[in-house]
This record gives C-alpha cells, sequence and structure tokens, in this order.
C-alpha cells in the first residue's frame, strides 16, 4: 500500500451499506469534510439522523450501478456478499477507488487507525491484515500524543507563514525549524508556559516573536 493524505473536501464519496461498519465509514468521510452519499434500504438511527439533518444524501434503496456517479471513493459496507462483490465490479469497471468491508484482497485503498490533533493525524495501517492490531496502536497513539501536539501544529504552521515570507535561504530555514522544535517544546505546551515558549522563539529567531501561543490553545466555540 501507498500511504498518503487525501483531500476529499466537497468531493463525492458513496458508501452502500447501512450498518454499524457504514456509519463508522460516514463519519470518517464526515470529518474529513467529504460529501457522501448513503445507499441502503434501512440505516442505523445514527445514519437516520444524519440523512435528517441534510448532513449527507441518503438513497433509501437497494444498490445500483449509477449509485456510483460522480464518486470519488466507494466504500462496499454491507452483510450481503452478492451486494459488496457488485459494488466491487461496478467501482473497478469505472475506473473508481473502492474499498470492500473485511475483503482486502479487493480493496483498492485502506482507512487506517488515525488519532487525530488539530491538523496532526497519527495513523496505523496494517495493509488490511489485522484491524485489531491498527486499533490497537492507535489506542496507544491516543495515549502517547496528547492535544498540546495539535497546539504545537498550529504553532508551527504560524511561524512557517512569518518565516517563509522572509524569503530566507533554504537551508537557513531548515535549520531554524530544527532548532524552534526543540525536545523541551512539547512539554511547555502541555504545561501551558506560554514565557518558555515566547522566550526560545525569539532567541531562536533573533527578533520578538509574533504570535499569541495561549490563543492557539482556545477551542472553536
Amino acid at each position: 500500500m501507498y500511504p498518503l493524505a487525501l483531500d476529499i473536501a466537497r468531493r463525492l464519496c458513496v458508501v452502500v451499506g447501512g450498518g454499524k461498519v457504514a456509519e463508522r465509514k460516514v463519519r470518517g468521510l464526515l470529518a474529513a469534510a467529504g460529501r457522501v452519499r448513503l445507499v441502503s434500504p434501512a440505516v442505523t438511527p445514527g445514519l437516520a439522523a444524519l440523512a435528517d439533518d441534510r448532513a449527507i444524501e441518503w438513497r433509501c434503496k437497494p444498490y445500483s450501478r449509477p449509485d456510483l456517479d460522480g464518486a470519488l471513493l466507494v466504500f462496499a459496507a454491507t452483510d450481503r456478499p452478492e451486494v459488496q462483490q457488485a459494488v466491487h465490479r461496478d467501482a473497478q469497471a469505472a475506473g473508481l477507488l473502492v474499498n470492500v468491508a473485511d475483503a482486502p484482497e479487493w480493496c483498492d485503498f485502506q482507512v487506517p487507525a488515525t488519532v487525530r490533533r488539530g491538523d496532526l493525524s497519527i495513523s496505523a495501517a496494517t495493509n488490511g491484515k489485522s484491524p485489531a492490531v491498527a486499533a490497537m496502536v492507535r489506542r496507544r497513539l491516543d495515549r502517547l500524543f496528547g492535544e498540546e501536539y495539535g497546539w504545537l501544529t498550529a504553532f508551527a504552521a504560524l511561524l512557517r507563514e512569518q518565516i517563509l515570507a522572509e524569503e530566507r535561504d533554504p537551508e537557513q530555514t531548515r535549520v531554524l525549524f530544527q532548532q524552534l522544535l526543540c525536545d523541551d517544546i512539547v512539554d511547555w505546551f502541555r504545561n501551558r508556559q506560554w514565557h518558555a515558549i515566547r522566550q526560545h522563539v525569539e532567541q531562536v529567531l533573533g527578533r520578538p516573536a509574533h504570535f499569541d501561543p495561549e490563543s492557539l490553545t482556545k477551542e472553536e466555540p
């Protein structure tokens, strides 16, 4: 498998199936701002609520080939082998990327077990061989990487924008970021030691730092 992070914002993704597996797929796609078309005669209460809120398009019917029209990604998540096979066959014929639940040999891609901290995503995948192992690794990552890593990512993005605007030499920029992201900075964010962060940044850049680290930790309203 070739690992990549795919931008699916506003792109159509089709999920065939209405059970718990389908709901997990749908919620993951919505979290990445994807457009979702759900195809199933019956769905979980959670999926029905999403359809009622118009967060997804629900085609309340059995699957048919036109349901895939316009899709970027296709997910087959039913408990009926003949439907899974039909979705796989039709997606392949249309040149669409397809993921078939519990059938890694039919998958063009796998969805890794992922921990998200703001714009930072940390994923574990096993080429479809053992979702349970991927889930175990995700649980460990969840304990190891707290919300401070999301704050650090936002902080680094802000400084990157400022530093690149100064049109420094690329090698100098690389060295600056190595110095900025020192071993202690995660602990400073975790313990909200804003003075230490500001002092460190000003020392590395050789000028006053134009950022408010505390604002990076505020939750969205």
